[in-house]
């Protein structure tokens, strides 16, 4: 992932609710939810949770599929991981990891 995709990715992730809608998201898992599924789950105006979703889906780390007059939306785990990846890639500076390695999978 280069530099210009983590900071929009941070930056999409660097706002209370968004964080929130994106963790809702990854607990979805890949069947996603649809805004009315969000806007349960979530206490935030509908016309706010679009801006939101928006935002995320323009940063990457979440898409959008419609189906038929719905829409839904996934957490995109790959892009999440990338991001991960960036952030912990020089780890302690090439000595051994003091934090406890985790599998390499998403969920």
């Amino acid at each position: 992932m280069d530099e210009d995709k983590v900071v929009q990715a941070l930056a999409a992730l660097a706002h209370p609710l968004r964080l929130r809608v994106f963790r809702a998201l990854v607990v979805a898992g890949a069947d996603g939810a649809t805004p009315g599924l969000l806007l349960e789950s979530i206490d935030v105006p509908a016309t706010s949770l679009s801006f939101h979703l928006k935002e995320l889906t323009g940063s990457g780390l979440v898409t959008q599929e419609r189906l038929g007059r719905n829409l839904r939306y996934r957490a995109a785990f790959e892009q999440m991981d990338g991001l991960l990846g960036y952030l912990t890639e020089n780890c302690c500076a090439g000595e051994p990891c003091a934090v406890e390695a985790r599998s390499s999978t998403c969920c």
